[in-house]
């Protein structure tokens, strides 16, 4: 058996990206992944303030984001609720983003996604 590695480590091995060209999906991918905190502060529904003090109790207590917004009464749970989703919608994998960076084409990735599972089984 094969062992585990990620999608962007099997590409480069197989010659088929670069590590450039993982950085470049990456980069597209954080710009366009937003997290919960930057999400309501966009909406207005926490401040810059809020969001960090968040952030700082779920280092310590490795609890989810919006679990602690509701906790500490700064967002409702139907906002998080809409902040999910709104994530959920906005989500790019990162074989999307190699496409829109021009790095494969769709044809290539599917295909080299068939090649990962059967890689990994």
């Amino acid at each position: 058996m094969i062992e585990h590695y990620r999608f962007g480590s099997f590409l480069v091995r197989r010659g088929v990206i670069t590590l450039e060209d993982i950085v470049t999906a990456r980069i597209l991918q954080r710009k366009t992944n937003r997290v919960l905190g930057e999400l309501a502060v966009g909406r207005g529904w926490l401040t810059l303030h809020d969001m960090l003090r968040i952030l700082v109790i779920q280092e310590e207590t490795k609890e989810r984001f919006g679990v602690i917004a509701v906790r500490e009464n700064l967002l409702t749970q139907n906002q998080v609720d809409a902040l999910l989703q709104e994530q959920k919608d906005s989500y790019m994998p990162f074989g999307k983003a190699l496409v829109k960076s021009c790095v494969i084409s769709s044809e290539t990735l599917v295909e080299q996604l068939q090649e990962y599972h059967k890689d990994k089984q």
